[in-house]
């Protein structure tokens, strides 16, 4: 990316002042390419998981099995951000969490490259936790860039950055799937490994240009803080170890040992850190009635994601058996589907940036409650319509690409109504002496969307039976029609929030 030579802020002090990046300041330029490699690390080995589980010559799992271990990663991905969030706040500093970061993802995708099935669920662990270190501290930085919430050109940077992330998801099945579902499966995991070591290069060799509050550690740990700490992890991996080490000696041992602890975990955490902050005595009767009124919000979304990140799991492995994967005649690889959703976002996020201005200026944009309730039905919707290409496929003929397209437009613009809505209104919403921590609590309904997709795919359920998929449309549908028919209850919780 090239960088315009215009002046930055008449502060000195402040981060690119020398040089800008499109109006911005110059270490947006470091944290865009970082986040954009990261992305494009992530989503080509998302892209690849799920079809090189089934594969022949890939692990030949079942089609469960692999939807298990498709949602618990990136059930595990979402909820290591807030661990990650507390290294930074905590331990190093959101700068060398990063660096840290980085090269903990890059070796989780050299040993996923590695020809082993035994190294490959090592792989998977380190991706996911270096992927929780990294997403929480990194979207921090870029705030650290500007002269605080005030500054006008802050909305304009995120925008910037989340660019990135989507021109990354968007260039990375096209590139890595390609590679590994034609060439070879381990070289598209090198392949990752390969994009997350040019974005921690990236993120190395611009680190001057970053904001000085990001090498500082907000609330570091006191040494009684420290020592508690390492004692009480010490204590939980010992009996970690110890408890498989009894399973895996007595012949016990089998991948549910491992799937069904972190999918319980996934869908209990979120639950408990709801709970304690609504029952947190130093939160005022407004904040409680906010609480109340956003875990409607959080529920809902919940089931939004459970169907939603389907869409790289249940889909993928539907399109790799069940679908003409062909345009003109042309045949492209099922991985590339997973480009059709980034590719979505960049088209039509500033359609929608601009639609809700216009409505807003006549006075009829729709409330936070109705769009939330919009993207919910929309996101049913698009199982709905998932029943057509099943029908197909159970009739003894494949399915055309162009529906599987269809469930990923529909899906996208559930995501547009609903994702930054919720964002927003989680920040809006957030009780203010748990201001930092509720965006990852608003992250830990993705987890439990994704957790429960695990159990159920656990617990034998196909996932891409016509009358689970059914099931599963009408539960998303009911949830957003709850949710619009109790708009005036939740809007009273909601108190001054819309």
């Amino acid at each position: 990316m090239a960088s315009s030579l215009t002046k930055g802020s008449t502060n000195p002090g402040t981060p690119g002042f020398e040089r800008t990046f499109f109006g911005h300041p110059r270490g947006l330029a470091t944290l865009f390419m970082t986040e954009m490699w990261e992305r494009f690390s992530y989503y080509g080995m998302r892209a690849l998981l799920p079809l090189y589980l089934v594969a022949p010559g890939g692990l030949h799992l079942s089609a469960a099995t692999a939807t298990a271990i498709y949602s618990v990663y990136v059930s595990m991905v979402y909820l290591l951000a807030l661990p990650g969030g507390w290294f930074g706040d905590r331990v190093w500093g959101p700068r060398k969490t990063v660096a840290v970061a980085g090269g903990i993802i890059m070796l989780g995708h050299l040993t996923l490259a590695l020809p082993s099935s035994g190294t490959f669920y090592a792989g998977l662990g380190l991706v996911a936790i270096g992927s929780g270190l990294l997403k929480a501290n990194i979207s921090t930085m870029v705030g650290h860039l500007y002269d605080g919430p005030d500054d006008p050109r802050r909305d304009g940077g995120f925008t910037v950055f989340y660019m990135g992330i989507n021109l990354g998801a968007f260039a990375a099945p096209l590139i890595i799937g390609t590679i590994g579902e034609n060439v070879n499966w381990h070289l598209g995991f090198a392949l990752a490994a390969l994009g997350m070591a040019l974005g921690l290069g990236q993120f190395l060799i611009g680190s001057r240009n970053l904001a000085e509050r990001s090498t500082i550690v907000p609330t570091p740990l006191s040494a009684q803080e420290k020592s508690s700490t390492l004692r009480k992890a010490a204590i939980w991996a010992g009996i970690a170890v110890v408890f498989y080490a009894i399973v895996g000696t007595t012949g016990h041992y089998t991948l549910n040992w491992i799937l069904v602890p972190l999918t319980l975990l996934g869908v209990i955490i979120p639950i408990m850190v709801l709970v304690r902050i609504k029952r947190d005595k130093d939160l005022d009767r407004t904040e409680q009635k906010s609480m109340s009124a956003y875990i409607w919000f959080f529920v809902a979304a919940a089931v939004f994601w459970m169907i939603y990140d389907q869409g790289g799991s249940t889909l993928s492995i539907f399109a790799d058996g069940s679908a003409q994967n062909t345009i003109f005649g042309w045949e492209f690889p099922v991985s590339w589907y997973q480009s059709v959703n980034p590719v979505l976002i960049m088209a039509l996020a500033p359609v929608f940036a601009w639609f809700w201005l216009a409505l807003n200026k006549r006075g009829k944009e729709p409330s936070t409650i109705v769009k939330f309730a919009s993207g919910l039905v929309l996101v049913g919707a698009s199982f709905f319509l998932f029943l057509a290409p099943l029908s197909i496929a159970e009739g003894g003929h494949k399915a055309a690409a162009m529906w599987l397209v269809a469930i990923y437009f529909v899906q996208t613009v559930g995501e547009l109504l609903l994702s930054p809505v919720g964002l927003s209104v989680t920040t809006k919403m957030a009780p203010a002496k748990y201001a930092s921590q509720m965006m990852g609590v608003w992250f830990l309904a993705v987890t439990a969307g994704d957790a429960t997709t695990g159990l159920l795919s656990i617990a034998g359920v196909d996932l891409n039976k016509m009358g689970i998929v059914a099931l599963e449309a009408t539960l998303a549908v009911v949830a957003g029609v709850a949710v619009w028919m109790y708009r005036n209850k939740v809007k009273e919780l909601m108190g001054a929030v819309r």
